[in-house]
């Protein structure tokens, strides 16, 4: 048998480059995997659903979490934990897709990870004290960790010519799942009763619904022999483990990763806050903010098509960049007076997250590079994610006012665009540059 961290001889036959969406297609290539249409198909419809289930469990909270904390006497302290959960979580759970990957295939991993998204939000409301929610919202956000990460092996491996386009059509997926889920919780709570229980619990029908097409991916491909099994066929010169950790590439990716990710979660949680403090309605800082993560609804899907045309995604970011200064500038200057602006402006620096997606996929040779690349970037990008948010909080407590951590978020995306720049280069991780 094969060791567990190392290609064997019929994942390399299966796994390709970044395909014809950009300059990879040109290296070396083995066969795609060689599925039928109606695998493809189930693929797809599985993948829309999988990118939309990712969020739900984070987004949807938000909006109940002072009902919540009501109704199980839950403190400041662990409402606290719970906010830092999910970058935690997704470093910690993570890490481990790739290795079970390897030993059952990606499809089965995936349907594991809706499974445990659909079991974690059907039980976290029924939880009638703080203990049993922490554990039920771990729950899901394990199977959002290991999904986070296959989702660049499933485009790989299944859709080696599109990376682009299907990387693009899952982050789109992502963000309207995002947004929808911050927009509809409240809404849909108070339509049925006003409990935030039903509000919470209502988002594991989607994840219900998304084990479906994985179900059917992982019989067929069972069936026809599809997804590739380790075997006892021997290790070649190309069956080297991929360097991850030696390969600065990997390194500006995970780096590149933590800096924007910061910069969506402070969004996320404290730009409501800085229009409110400015003046702004309480209602329309909150349609600002669905402006924010709405926007990138469809720049999530033109995105990464663009950027997996470019040999170097350097220019992609330095733009990116440059609009979340803008906004930072903005909110600085004047927070009330172009709220609008400054909440479009985020929604463009945020695109970062496709576009990193983007570049996994783009800076490994096979199916399996992916997916360790994946694991490394996302693993450590959310671990360097997790105080961003919390320092934030701190420094406006200290220093009563917003100028203090708008100068951190600008340090903060000026590093964010040198290491950007540094990741996109045209390079793959198994060069071990």
């Amino acid at each position: 048998m094969a060791r567990d961290d190392q290609l064997t001889h019929d994942q390399l036959t299966h796994d390709t480059s970044a395909g014809s969406d950009g300059p990879a297609a040109s290296r070396g290539r083995a066969a795609a995997v060689a599925s039928s249409p109606w695998t493809l198909r189930l693929v797809l419809v599985g993948l829309i659903l999988a990118a939309l289930n990712l969020r739900p469990a984070v987004a949807g909270l938000g909006p109940l979490l002072a009902e919540a904390r009501d109704a199980l006497g839950m403190s400041g302290t662990v409402a606290g934990l719970l906010t830092s959960m999910p970058a935690l979580c997704f470093a910690l759970f993570g890490g481990v897709a790739p290795r079970l990957a390897r030993r059952w295939g990606p499809a089965a991993v995936v349907l594991a990870g809706m499974a445990a998204i659909t079991a974690g939000l059907a039980l976290r409301p029924l939880a009638g004290g703080t203990v049993v929610f922490l554990l039920t919202s771990a729950l899901a956000l394990a199977g959002i960790a290991v999904s986070n990460v296959l989702m660049p092996v499933i485009v790989k491996r299944w859709f080696p010519d599109r990376v682009g386009t299907m990387t693009g059509l899952y982050s789109m997926s992502l963000a309207l799942g995002t947004a929808a889920a911050a927009a509809l919780t409240v809404p849909v709570a108070q339509a049925l009763g006003g409990s935030w229980r039903v509000g919470l619990g209502l988002w594991a029908l989607l994840a219900a619904l998304a084990v479906l097409p994985w179900t059917g991916v992982l019989l067929r491909s069972r069936t026809a022999r599809e997804i590739p099994r380790a075997d006892s066929r021997p290790v070649t010169a190309e069956t080297v483990p991929v360097p991850i950790t030696r390969s600065t590439t990997a390194w500006a990716l995970g780096v590149f990763f933590g800096f924007q990710a910061t910069a969506a979660y402070v969004t996320l949680g404290w730009l409501p806050q800085i229009f409110r403090d400015a003046g702004v309605p309480a209602v329309t800082a909150g349609v600002l903010l669905a402006v924010t993560m709405g926007l990138g609804v469809p720049l999530s899907f033109v995105l990464p098509r663009i950027a997996a045309r470019l040999s170097h995604q350097g220019p992609i970011v330095v733009v990116l960049g440059l609009c979340g200064l803008s906004a930072y500038a903005g909110l600085w200057l004047a927070p009330a007076g172009g709220a609008w602006a400054w909440a479009l402006l985020l929604g463009v620096s945020n695109c970062a997250f496709p576009l990193v997606l983007t570049m996994i996929g783009m800076r490994a040779r096979s199916s399996a590079g992916v997916a360790k690349l994946s694991a490394f970037v996302q693993g450590t990008g959310y671990l360097l994610a997790i105080p961003g948010p919390l320092l934030v909080g701190a420094l406006h407590d200290s220093s009563g006012g917003w100028h203090a951590p708008l100068t951190l978020l600008v340090t903060l995306m000026l590093a964010q665009i040198t290491v950007g720049v540094f990741a996109g280069r045209d390079r793959c991780v198994e060069d071990g540059d």
